[in-house]
Parts: structure tokens; sequence; C-alpha cells
């Protein structure tokens, strides 16, 4: 049942928020200041209230899992950015790379009802652009009906570089050797004040948002994301939410924006910073589900966002936990303390604890079962 509106309203005039609530229930657009005040304001509980009630109009009662796996194929990367803890070079302690081989056991060992693979890794120029190719096919060898979904803007950057082909030509060769989606990850924030300050040697805004675009008109769709916490303002922040959203308005390829909260624990340069808090990442939830009114699904990834807050944050425009996971090595080495996996028992369990009905999804958000 829908809270009165004059009642909304008042509260939101005295939290900074005046005209939200209309604009919210009128379907009407946000615009960067009105996301700037939803950044400032200390009602963060009239954010969840106003964001579930979108969440409930686009997707009823129901939150998405999916049962997936993650394979790393390597942390060889010469991008040396300021804010990661996964990155190694080739005799550094803890670096590996996997070979086709290696990636095809990891898909023949992994749980027989996964029905997505996530494959990332670092940027590493000597691996050579049939690398990238064969390591897709690997992974189709070992599970022919697994969902891949591969590459970071970055590494597909550097993918399209290595190949000195068009970028059309190199996303048909993609997908001939495997590639069924995209993540969309690397975009971190969309600001090259702290681009050029943290992770110079990565490409920019500008190049990011070029290539989403060719991926989606393409054929392929992705998620996207925002990396927050770490020297950014809450102006930039908003100013990245604008961009996607302005691109979604284009593309139509965006099909979940997954908010990052940055954990410094293992970094080299920024573990100085502390984690965002739970108000914090929740608050990014809730903001995610109002302004990008376009982006039809909002994921709580528990890995970063911890189990009792992704759970909580199904009440605060989440309509997906992600899945079940499994070595997931990013988020980990940067010093994430949750599980490296879970089990679909737990999970349900999570989801229906907070009155929630619990449906597993495959990558494009095709339901497989309603529980």
């Amino acid at each position: 049942m829908l809270l009165p509106l004059r009642a909304l309203e008042k509260r939101a005039a005295q939290a900074g928020l005046a005209g939200i609530p209309t604009k919210v229930r009128q379907q009407e657009r946000l615009t960067n200041a009105d996301g700037l005040a939803m950044y400032q304001t200390e009602d963060l509980s009239l954010l969840g209230v106003l964001a579930n009630e979108v969440c409930e109009r686009m997707h009823g009662n129901v939150a998405y899992y999916n049962v997936n796996t993650h394979v790393n194929y390597t942390n060889w990367c010469n991008r040396f950015c300021g804010f990661c803890a996964f990155q190694r070079r080739p005799g550094d302690d803890g670096a590996y790379c996997l070979s086709p081989d290696e990636v095809e056991q990891e898909l023949k060992d992994t749980n027989p009802e996964a029905t997505e693979v996530h494959m990332v890794g670092g940027v590493w120029p000597a691996l050579g652009y049939e690398y990238f190719l064969d390591i897709l096919r690997a992974a189709k060898r070992g599970r022919p009906d697994i969902h891949v979904k591969a590459y970071t803007m970055v590494e597909v950057d550097e993918i399209i570089r290595l190949a000195k082909k068009p970028i059309s030509e190199v996303l048909e060769d993609l997908k001939e050797a495997g590639l069924d989606s995209m993540p969309g990850g690397g975009a971190e924030i969309f600001s090259e004040r702290v681009r050029q300050k943290i992770y110079p040697k990565k490409m920019g805004a500008a190049r990011w948002l070029e290539l989403a675009e060719a991926i989606h008109q393409h054929g392929f769709r992705t998620n996207c994301t925002m990396l927050y916490g770490m020297i950014e303002t809450l102006e930039e922040r908003m100013e990245h939410l604008a961009e996607l959203r302005k691109l979604q308005d284009k593309t139509n390829g965006f099909q979940t924006y997954i908010p990052l909260a940055f954990h410094p624990k293992n970094t080299p340069e920024l573990s100085h910073l502390p984690f965002p808090g739970p108000t914090e990442r929740l608050r990014s939830i809730a903001i995610g589900r109002l302004f990008l009114d376009n982006i039809p699904n909002i994921k709580a990834y528990w890995i970063m966002m911890g189990l009792p807050v992704a759970q909580l944050a199904l009440s605060f425009g989440a309509n997906d936990l992600d899945g079940t996971v499994s070595q997931e090595k990013v988020y980990h080495d940067a010093g994430a303390s949750t599980p490296e996996n879970l089990d679909r028992a737990r999970i349900l369990q999570l989801i229906q604890e907070v009155g929630r009905r619990p449906a597993e999804r495959d990558t494009l958000y095709r339901t497989l079962q309603a529980h």
C-alpha cells in the first residue's frame, strides 16, 4: 500500500527533498540537483521508501538471483591502478595466468547447475589477441550450455588494440568464439580528475562510453557500474550516473546497474580510506533505483556489500542479489570478508526473510524458476 503523497512531501520538505516524492509518484525524471540532494539528505529511510516504491512498481515482489561462477583468468596487469589489490606482474608473488586448458577444466569442475560464468582479468598485451578468443572457446568446451559473460570495457579496449581490426569485426570474432554478453565493468568513476590521480593508464570516460555504445549496437547486453568511496565528490558521482542514463536513452543496452563500494584495505595507494559504511551502501542502491529510471534492474552485489546490507538493500530499491558465485578474487584480494560462494538455499533464505519472492534468472533476466 502506497503512503499518502502529502505525508511524503511533508517529510521530504524537512529532509531537503521537496518535490522528489511527487516526481517519483508521477514517474517524472529526476535531475542531477535532485540526485545531489538525495546524497546529502540525512533521511535515508525516506530514500528507501521511495526507491522501494519504484522497485515494486517495476518488478512487483520478485527478487532475482542466478546460479553462476567466476573465473578470473589472470591477474597480470600493466595498468597499475592505485585502487586495485588484484593486479600483479609475471613473477610477482601470487601472479598467475590460466591457460585455455585450465579455463576449460575450471568450467568442467564448476557447479553443474550454473547457468553463467563471469570471466574478467587484468590487462597484459603479451597474451595476444588469440588468447582471448581461445579462453572463450575453452569455456564453451568445458560447459557448452553455459552463458559466457566476459571482459570489461578495459579488456575489450585492449583486445581491439591487439586485433588491429575494426571494433565490429572484433566483436563478431568474440561472439563466434563464445561470448554471450559483457559485465560492463571498468568504468570506475567518470571523472578525469580522479582518473589522472589514481588510474591514469586506464581509459577515460569518453572511450568507455564509446565502447559501450558500439557493443550495445552490435547486439550485446551489458551491465554498468560505479566505483564509489575513493576521492570523488558527490557531484562527480551524479555526473557518472547522468552519463549512464544518457547512454541508456540512446542504446537501451544496459540491463543492470551495480554500485560498487571501494574496498581500500589491501590497495597500494588508498588503504588509509574508510570502507563506505552500511548507510552509504544502502544510499547508493536507493539513488541508483530512483535516478536511473531507464535501467530495469539494480543489483545488490552481496560479495561487495556484505550479506546483511545486501539483504536490506532488497527493501531499498534493489531487485537482484546476484548469484551463488564461486572463486571470486578481485574483491577478496581487496579485503572483502564475505564468503566466496553461497548455496541456493542460503540465497532463498536471504530473499524470503525480507518478504520477497525469489526467482532464479538467467543472465538476460529470463525467469528459470519462481519459488
